[in-house]
């Protein structure tokens, strides 16, 4: 059967109490008050003071009492699972959420949606992402060096899994880092180009300048490699 969900977009925290108490006899308003207390779901809150908890809310709550009834978790470990969930990272079925060891392929053409700003975009640590693409400290120090992998802050995007994965497959060829700077001179002026037309500032037309100029860039690799 089929659990419920919160009707609308919103839900009073009455209402959270009995979708929950389907899974979790014992939850009670007080335990959600007290989960909230601690930092483990903020609902919203309307003028009034009420909370309304979003699909999401629920969802986190749900989390929470499954990591308490299955796994015995302390809150604290538990609120570090929801701050690694809330980086991208996915939920396991036992222990800390986990980076994922692969990202959706683009098939055939590259499309506009294939460069459009996600929902949640990965923020992964160093660990994190050698682990997601299965790569050696020294690779992806080789490919920091050369600028093909760059974090922001303390945390790297999903796209570095792709480039420190296809990195690692290019060497077994012989192509190290230092060969592929000039793909990222390459990109650096395509997103020039796209910049000269957009604007610095993400567009409407971000997304379908990149397709079209990567569809480019396929069809002229291809019309000067030899014919068989």
């Amino acid at each position: 059967m089929a659990r419920p969900e919160p009707s609308g977009g919103s839900s009073g925290i009455g209402a959270v109490l009995q979708l929950l108490q389907a899974e979790f006899a014992d939850v009670t308003i007080s335990k959600i008050r007290f989960l909230e207390a601690e930092g483990l779901v903020t609902p919203a809150r309307t003028a009034s003071g009420y909370r309304k908890f979003s699909a999401a809310d629920v969802d986190r709550l749900r989390y929470v009492l499954t990591a308490q009834r299955d796994q015995y978790l302390p809150l604290k470990v538990i609120k570090e699972h929801l701050g690694a969930i809330d980086r991208g990272l996915q939920p396991a079925a036992a222990g800390p959420p986990v980076a994922p060891t692969s990202l959706p392929q683009t098939p055939g053409q590259p499309v506009a949606d294939d460069f459009d700003a996600t929902g949640t975009e990965l923020r992964l640590t160093r660990d994190e992402l050698r682990t997601a693409a299965g790569v050696p400290a020294g690779l992806l120090d080789e490919l920091e060096g050369h600028g093909l992998v760059v974090a922001v802050g303390n945390h790297y995007g999903g796209d570095a899994i792709v480039i420190a994965k296809v990195a690692a497959e290019l060497a077994a060829y012989g192509l190290e880092p230092r060969h592929l700077r000039a793909f990222r001179t390459a990109a650096d002026r395509e997103v020039g180009l796209i910049e000269q037309v957009t604007g610095p500032r993400r567009t409407e037309q971000t997304a379908e300048l990149a397709a079209l100029t990567v569809r480019l860039h396929t069809a002229l690799v291809r019309s000067r490699l030899p014919r068989p």
